[in-house]
């Protein structure tokens, strides 16, 4: 009986690979589609072109939207939004402290490699000649 229920399951999953791997070739043809008319199409206005090609963006998107990994994508991007709101961002005189940082550390490695830059140019004139 465990051994008939795997096997189905197995036959259901390799079915819906399938499904979704047809899934995402037809969003791929249509976005490739939307492409293609954008240059074929050179005779038609360009704003009709330009909606061609976000038609079949979004067309495209919807449709791969719809497979397993398009599922596993927006559930990816909505735990992110809940991560994101999470976050506790800086304050406003803390990242202006941490940039005044950066500007200084960076102005000073400046002064540094440009005093490094001018002492190995005066050796290299005093060695070669």
């Amino acid at each position: 009986m465990v051994l008939i229920l795997a096997t189905a399951t197995q036959h259901e999953e390799s079915q819906s690979g399938v499904l979704d791997i047809v899934k995402l070739l037809i969003a791929a043809g249509v976005l490739v589609g939307g492409l293609y008319g954008y240059y074929y199409l050179i005779e038609w206005s360009l704003p009709l072109r330009v909606l061609l090609v976000l038609g079949g963006l979004i067309v495209g998107v919807a449709i791969a939207m719809t497979s397993a990994q398009g599922q596993r994508l927006w559930a990816f991007i909505q735990s992110s939004r809940v991560e994101i709101r999470k976050v506790v961002w800086p304050t406003k005189q803390e990242t202006t402290q941490t940039a005044i940082a950066v500007f200084v550390f960076t102005l000073v490695m400046a002064l540094f490699f440009w005093g490094l830059d001018s002492f190995l140019l005066w050796l290299t004139r005093t060695l070669v000649g």
